[in-house]
């Protein structure tokens, strides 16, 4: 059984497909240790409590400067003595003495087939309001370790979503959760707990 540190900002939508993915048995051999999140408002606090989990936020505001946050994160992450970090729609930009303390073990995803509509500024809504600008005909999701550079980490799984005429920004993000990212990051999970990916070169084996 490990144990998963999951980190979030916003709404919890991924958080709620792992929480589901454990509960159904899509997720096997794994616990959520616990779910964090850089902003006090987010909604998936709210459903980590819903589902009994323990969860914990902290605002770069409560701290001096960005270096004391950084350091009071790792702190508690470490503190957990968790086997994976998971982030789900996190938007904090994760420092590089972080990457050294779970080498190989934070996983995160992220809205588009890398390395395309990826890096910095990529987030959110607006990888897909780019798509849509770029006019490309498929898009999709992407699970990939974190390294210390920005979505440029050896890639799990990708899963491909087709851009249809009269999609918005909106209805097209919608789509890439429901059809990608709900499906390949608990099954990422499931193959990192059951010990079925190795990174070898800066490529993930499977």
């Amino acid at each position: 059984m490990i144990d998963i540190l999951i980190m979030v900002s916003g709404g919890g939508t991924n958080l709620q497909a792992i929480i589901d993915g454990i509960d159904n048995g899509t997720i096997t051999n794994t616990r959520i240790r616990a779910v964090f999140s850089n902003n006090k408002k987010a909604y998936a606090l709210e459903r980590a409590r819903n589902a009994e989990i323990e969860a914990k936020a902290m605002s770069p505001s409560d701290f001096p400067s960005r270096e004391d946050f950084n350091k009071a994160m790792l702190e508690y992450a470490e503190s957990l003595n968790v086997d994976l970090v998971v982030l789900a729609g996190c938007l904090v930009v994760i420092p590089p003495e972080f990457v050294d303390a779970f080498p190989n073990r934070i996983i995160n995803i992220h809205p588009s087939l890398i390395p395309s509509f990826c890096g910095t500024g990529f987030y959110g809504l607006k990888v897909h309001e780019e798509v849509l600008k770029r006019g490309v005909k498929v898009t999709g999701a992407t699970v990939h370790f974190v390294d210390k550079g920005t979505d440029t980490g050896p890639i799990i799984l990708q899963k491909a979503v087709e851009v249809l005429d009269d999609d918005t920004p909106e209805v097209l993000q919608h789509r890439v959760m429901e059809q990608a990212e709900w499906v390949i990051m608990p099954r990422a999970i499931d193959l990192f707990a059951n010990d079925r990916i190795r990174v070898e070169n800066d490529r993930v084996k499977i």
